[in-house]
């Protein structure tokens, strides 16, 4: 296998995340490449170095400008906050590193389209970690839509529920708190959520054309961790929205931080002319599937236990029957992304995919303020 020198940005939620998947991908996929953790970075160096210890990294550095210019670093993994995105992609690929990103691309679409000018301008292999599309029970309702089993689509719906920041007292900033403050993350459940929702919906159902939206931020003020302050709340707290998809199906939206025992409901359904399917993140392993073309006398919702050597990335892992769980998307997207190099097909979503969810993350937040319809920008033709 070719070796690949891996550079990791960040050491919070994301960073053990994709760890852990460059330690474990090829135990489990044949690949040409073989992942090496030579480099993690992060400010603070006594944390960065504990963290580098306990997941086996071979070095730390406390500067990413450093981290790129180095040249025994083949590919820089952006697992920071999102307003550091930008520029660390912009200079990631003028240096000519591969790059993979975290979601949200980027603080918003104006940023966006300069990464993707960049990255596409250095044509160096990229990949923005949608994790969502390598659960095999969304990727299994990918087929079957690809199959045309739906027909055609009528209604999208979709939730993304959490229910920890209810508490006024839960202040702001810092390093574990990033996503409640604007100037860090560039929007609230809309960046951080929906984008999830969004990405899966278009990769499902196809481009989103219009968007009419509306937000609300439950706690006005939180104490600042960095300052000590009470400072305004700028992040949208709960997002809903209705739009319309470019095949005329109608969606709606959801997305809270305050639905009280929601952990991590993230959820889909698709109506379509011939069948249904729907999916709860919160019940993983597991596909809901309704086909109208069934016999009359035994027609109804089934519920397809999706851990077959038939259904996607299952030949890699247990026997039928067992469960895979969150930290094994991260290693077959990664597997696809490894897979690619070797292909030379790039794994999707690229940093247009993730462009196309930042326009209309963007359009919601404009709708919302704007109480009004909104067009989503259409991102650039793909360059083949």
């Amino acid at each position: 296998m070719k070796k690949l020198n891996v550079g990791l940005i960040g050491y919070g939620f994301m960073g053990r995340a994709h760890s852990n998947a460059y330690r474990k991908v090829n135990q489990f996929f044949k690949l040409d490449y073989q992942p090496v953790l030579k480099a993690v970075c992060a400010r603070n160096e006594e944390k960065v170095r504990a963290f580098a210890d306990n997941w086996g990294w071979e070095s730390v550095e406390t500067d990413w400008k450093k981290l790129i210019a180095r040249d025994d670093i083949d590919l820089i993994d952006i697992g920071s906050p999102n307003n550091t995105h930008c520029e660390i992609t912009l200079a990631a690929a003028k240096a000519g590193k591969m790059i993979l990103c975290e979601k949200p691309l980027a603080m918003n679409a104006k940023e966006g389209e300069l990464m993707t000018k960049a990255v596409e301008k250095a044509a160096v292999p990229s990949m923005v970690w949608y994790n969502y599309r390598r659960v095999p029970a969304i990727a299994l309702a990918k087929r079957l839509v690809d199959e045309g089993r739906l027909g055609r689509v009528f209604h999208y719906r979709a939730k993304y529920l959490q229910d920890w920041t209810i508490s006024a007292d839960l202040p702001q900033g810092g390093a574990a708190l990033w996503r409640l403050d604007v100037a860090v993350a560039g929007s609230g459940v809309t960046g951080d959520l929906l984008a999830h929702s969004i990405d899966t919906a278009i990769w499902l159902n196809g481009s989103i054309d219009t968007v009419t939206a509306m937000t609300e931020t439950f706690i006005k003020e939180r104490t600042h961790q960095l300052t000590g302050k009470k400072q305004k709340v700028g992040i949208d707290d709960a997002c809903a929205f209705l739009a319309r998809f470019a095949n005329g199906a109608l969606a709606t939206f959801e997305s809270t931080r305050y639905a009280r025992g929601r952990k991590n409901q993230n959820t889909f359904e698709i109506n379509g002319a011939n069948a249904s399917i729907a999916f709860d993140l919160e019940d993983p392993h597991r596909l809901q599937y309704f086909d109208h073309r069934d016999d009359a006398s035994s027609r109804g919702w089934r519920s397809i236990h999706v851990t077959d050597f038939e259904h996607p990335y299952m030949d890699h892992w247990w026997v039928p029957g067992t469960t895979i769980g969150y930290e094994h998307t991260f290693i077959n997207a990664l597997a696809d992304f490894l897979t690619g190099l070797g292909t030379k097909q790039p794994a999707r979503p690229d940093f247009r995919d993730a462009l196309e969810t930042q326009y209309v993350c963007d359009a919601v937040l404009k709708s919302a303020k704007s109480r009004r319809w909104e067009k989503v920008t259409k991102s650039k033709a793909r360059k083949s």
